[in-house]
């Protein structure tokens, strides 16, 4: 990715369903390897089932998530148009990842992302993003002179927004599901006043995006 002035706007991404698939991905490996059937209608609490009808506590989908992305992150393919659109917004700001993994697995997320040609700083986090993306624009959010620079948020999940719109409320905050079957079933942020737009293809958020950083320009 181009070199940034350091007073250019800054851009914090997600990652799953906002860069690449994971969700479907996650529910055909459950399938294949596992005879788990996953609702993607709901979250995932309650939202698996064996074959035997028997649904999975919290603690066992924490699992299985975990195994996923210890051997199945190969599974993961681009949402529609991310990697353009990534490509064009490094032209115009600085943009790094925040994805809600272990801190063991953001080396993964690192060569991840890279076979998608994206060469990104990553960070990682548990929890609402909240306190996360504070971190991040205290390390890297103010210009030369130390003052704010514009900021963006993409997230896919509504919880996130709220704790962004808590902390760190002067970041604009685009609510995106890059995934339609997920999108349809997704508390929205934006309804909920917690996100300045909910968007979910890159066709309609980068002209979105584009917009907002010239305004700050």
């Amino acid at each position: 990715m181009p070199k940034i002035d350091s007073n250019a706007p800054l851009v914090i991404t997600d990652c799953d369903e906002v860069l690449l698939r994971m969700v479907t991905h996650f529910r055909a490996w459950l399938a294949e390897d596992h005879a788990i059937t996953m609702n993607v209608s709901r979250d995932f609490s309650g939202a698996l089932r064996r074959d035997d009808g028997r649904t999975l506590e919290q603690e066992e989908v924490w699992t299985l998530l975990g195994g996923f992305f210890d051997a199945e992150m190969h599974r993961q393919d681009e949402v529609p148009g991310a990697i353009d659109a990534i490509r064009t917004l490094s032209l115009h700001a600085e943009v790094v990842v925040l994805t809600n993994l272990g801190d063991e697995r953001r080396e993964d997320r690192i060569r991840q992302l890279a076979t998608f040609g994206i060469d990104l700083p990553v960070y990682t986090n548990q929890g609402p993003k909240g306190p996360a993306l504070a971190r991040i624009v205290e390390e890297r959010g103010r210009d030369a002179r130390g003052n704010l620079r514009p900021t963006f948020f993409i997230d896919d999940l509504a919880v996130h927004h709220g704790s962004a719109a808590e902390m760190v409320p002067h970041v604009t905050r685009l609510h995106f599901v890059g995934e339609p079957e997920v999108a349809a079933h997704t508390t929205c942020a934006f309804t909920a006043g917690h996100a300045h737009a909910r968007i979910d293809n890159w066709q309609q958020a980068l002209p979105w995006l584009l917009d907002r950083i010239k305004e700050h320009s």
